[in-house]
């Protein structure tokens, strides 16, 4: 399994997210092949190679038989053309030309009749519908529905609708169902098991669109970014960056938002924007690999967060389903100290480990099911040891054993211990106490070192 850094300081869009996928050598005989599967006409796609921001980059496009103006600087932003290099428009063209002697793969689908129209309205359920009569994978397929129904709850949400009541050109458009179903493919072709993601970078002024003309960042990406906490910042950049299909497709991979971990890198991709901002807009994208070069086979060095606050006003019967809560929700450890606050008010010190995306969750959890008015976290680094946990056949019967082993730069020990509640299971089955039990597997375990 592969891990993928995205690298979206320029914006995302579904397209652009697909050509950086194809270029980290994602299947595009597979893409092209599921969604010729879905048997609508009207549109084809086409993967050829630009030039950027002086870089060799995959363009993706979906040619569709009636232009819907995604790339028309001039129908987007029509009086803004003060903040727009036209410049862009002949470099795009004079790259293309230049690139004429590569092979354009085209992969047309059915017949382009003229009763198809673009500006279908289909419902989300007509769009899953599509989705399961394709060739994609299971994965595949659940992958492009979370990813459409994550914009159906954000344009729900922005006409003051039920979900099952929202007919919408954004969704049920040939362009999206491509970019998304195609997107949802590559995850599965590249065996993708996690991500990260930098802060996604959005521009600013407003957009013309099916719905007139719309402040940047439109309704719907502001409620994906809302609705799946992804962080975001407003760059100089006179345009929209993120579009809907973009933002989607980051909150259905559930990403870690964090800088590119220690890693060794397999690839890199690169995703061509389609529209001429001043700033050229792309998606990169790393394909790698956790970095093991620091880190013994037999143990992990790893990166947490611990969060603590002090609590003096409240009962121990809280604290305690405070805890639970904690645990359930994830933390890795959850602990309380006596200390002493001001006033010489005794009071507990709560300590909560847990791994670096569940910080606001666990945060939400302590701020309120507990007194405490704020808290303080901190990163740091953890040795994990090597353990198993197999059964062993002692005089009392099997019982579950932990086996720790350090590795050589720490010793190379090992020690095994039985499991709690295997052991009390024991002791009761065997009419012993647990001190008698513990002591005489303990006894076995060490003599058998």
């Amino acid at each position: 399994m592969n891990s993928l850094y995205l690298d979206l300081k320029s914006g995302i869009s579904g397209d652009m997210f697909v050509a950086a996928m194809l270029d980290l050598g994602a299947d595009q005989k597979l893409v092209e092949s599921v969604l010729s599967s879905i048997n609508l006409e009207g549109f084809s796609v086409a993967v050829s190679r630009v030039t950027k921001a002086n870089l060799d980059m995959c363009d993706f496009k979906v040619k569709l038989t009636v232009d819907n103006h995604d790339s028309d600087m001039d129908y987007l932003f029509p009086q803004a053309h003060r903040h727009l290099d036209h410049e862009h428009h002949d470099e795009e063209h004079s790259h293309l030309h230049e690139h004429e002697h590569e092979h354009e793969h085209e992969h047309a689908h059915g017949h382009e009749h003229s009763h198809e129209h673009h500006h279908d309205h289909r419902n989300l359920k007509d769009v899953i519908a599509i989705i399961n009569k394709s060739t994609a994978s299971v994965n595949a397929k659940r992958l492009a529905e979370k990813i459409f129904t994550i914009i159906a709850k954000a344009e729900a949400k922005a006409h003051g609708k039920a979900i099952e009541d929202v007919h919408f050109h954004e969704v049920g458009a040939l362009d999206s169902i491509a970019d998304i179903l195609a997107a949802a493919v590559c995850i599965d072709s590249l065996n993708i098991d996690k991500v990260y993601c930098s802060a996604l970078a959005e521009g600013y002024g407003e957009i013309n669109c099916c719905h007139g003309v719309l402040s940047i960042p439109v309704p719907a990406v502001c409620n994906i970014l809302a609705d799946n906490k992804i962080p975001m910042r407003q760059t100089d950049t006179f345009g929209e960056l993120i579009t809907p299909t973009g933002a989607a497709i980051v909150a259905a991979l559930n990403p870690t938002f964090a800088p590119l971990p220690q890693c060794v890198m397999l690839k890199t991709g690169y995703g061509a924007g389609k529209r001429a901002y001043v700033k050229p807009s792309f998606v990169r994208a790393i394909l790698f690999k956790a970095d093991n070069k620091e880190e013994s086979a037999l143990y992990s060095n790893d990166e947490i967060i611990k969060i603590e606050c002090n609590i003096d006003d409240s009962s121990g019967e809280l604290l305690g389903y405070l805890a639970e809560k904690l645990q359930q929700a994830g933390a890795f450890d959850v602990s309380y100290t006596g200390v002493f606050m001001k006033k010489n008010r005794p009071a507990y010190e709560l300590k909560v480990i847990c791994a670096p995306d569940k910080l606001l969750s666990l945060s939400k959890i302590i701020l309120n099911e507990s007194t405490s008015i704020g808290l303080r976290y901190i990163p740091m680094k953890r040795i994990i040891l090597k353990r198993e946990i197999f059964d062993y056949e002692s005089k009392l019967g099997q019982i579950k054993v932990k086996r720790c082993t350090l590795p050589d730069e720490l010793g190379g020990n090992v020690f095994t211990y039985p499991e709690y509640e295997s052991l009390k299971a024991l002791a009761e089955n065997r009419h012993l106490t647990l001190k008698e039990t513990d002591a005489i597997i303990r006894g076995e375990l060490y003599a058998k070192r």
